[in-house]
């Protein structure tokens, strides 16, 4: 039977990440992927081989789909040998299909890419080797990336430092889904699944759940992309993202047991956003001026120097 991913080794040593690689571990962490799927039939294929292609060596793949009549399944079966579990049948959304396919799975690393978005070249190898070079890392995201409708990689953005207070403060909310990894160790101290009460920002939710637990490091390297199409649900209702945000964060401060002054900069912060022409600066304002007055709660950036990973 001809192999539809024959000739990814190459690919591969190509990306200077091959498991051949002497400046790279030899024995890699299992990872489980699940990718939910729903009448994607255009997008899928492409999402599927940016997984399989990168022959990582200990890789538990597992698809989830629900229901779909767009000829999705037929995609998927394609593929099927190279699957470690696929299931199609109802659901209530993308967030049940991941918690779905996340009950099935076994790795020590895990993540989820939707049936729209794909992964770069390597960055199963990259997400391995961090992780076994910081056993004490417990949450990573590579440098956020966007893909356009065609699948050409067309955006790259700064890459941030991460810290608890920052993130609720409103320095930044996105925490890039498709290039975010994580410890078994830590999903199940969060709960051990993903909020499927709502059709999107369950994974602003997730993470800050995590934040209680752990740090989140930066990676500067490329691991996963999200897809610009017509049919994202979260670019149809980002006012409605934004609002769910907020709500999230809010009910988290409450939590704190000294949280009236991070209440206060919000209030402050949402007065100056609401004034046209203000937003722009104030967030860079804000972008800027968290760090330092944070300083000693973000955390160090992960970097590959010399062939090996290092902080910074």
């Amino acid at each position: 039977m001809h192999d539809p991913l024959a000739g990814s080794n190459a690919n591969l040593e190509d990306s200077g990440l091959s498991a051949g690689s002497s400046s790279m571990p030899r024995i890699w962490p299992k990872i489980s992927l699940v990718t939910p799927v729903w009448n994607s039939v255009r997008y899928l294929e492409a999402t599927i081989r940016s997984v399989l292609s990168q022959a990582y060596p200990n890789l538990e793949y597992i698809i989830v789909d629900g229901g779909s009549t767009d000829g999705s399944v037929s995609i998927i079966c394609k593929y099927e040998s190279q699957l470690n579990s696929w299931v199609s049948e109802p659901d209530r959304g993308m967030y049940d299909a991941i918690n779905k396919g996340f009950a099935r799975s076994s790795g020590e690393l895990m993540g989820w890419i939707s049936a729209t978005d794909m992964l770069h070249a390597g960055s199963l190898f990259v997400i391995g080797s961090v992780f076994q070079t910081f056993p004490d890392v417990e949450w990573i995201t590579g440098r956020p990336t966007g893909f356009n409708d065609e699948g050409q990689a067309v955006e790259f953005l700064k890459l941030r430092s991460w810290s608890r207070m920052a993130f609720l403060a409103g320095a930044n909310r996105y925490i890039q889904q498709e290039s975010t990894f994580w410890r078994r160790s830590l999903w199940e101290r969060a709960g051990g699944r993903v909020d499927d009460s709502r059709r999107n920002a369950s994974d602003f939710e997730l993470w800050v759940r995590f934040f209680r637990y752990a740090k989140l490091y930066s990676v500067d390297a490329l691991i996963g992309g999200f897809r610009s199409h017509p049919d994202s649900i979260g670019l149809q209702n980002l006012a409605e993202c934004h609002r769910i945000h907020d709500e999230i964060i809010e009910q988290e401060i409450a939590s704190l047991p000294a949280s009236a002054r991070l209440k206060a900069f919000r209030r402050i912060s949402s007065r100056i956003l609401s004034v046209p022409g203000l937003e722009k600066p104030w967030r860079k304002l804000l972008m800027a001026a968290l760090p330092k007055l944070l300083r000693g709660s973000d955390t160090p950036i992960i970097r590959y120097r010399k062939d090996r990973w290092v902080m910074e």
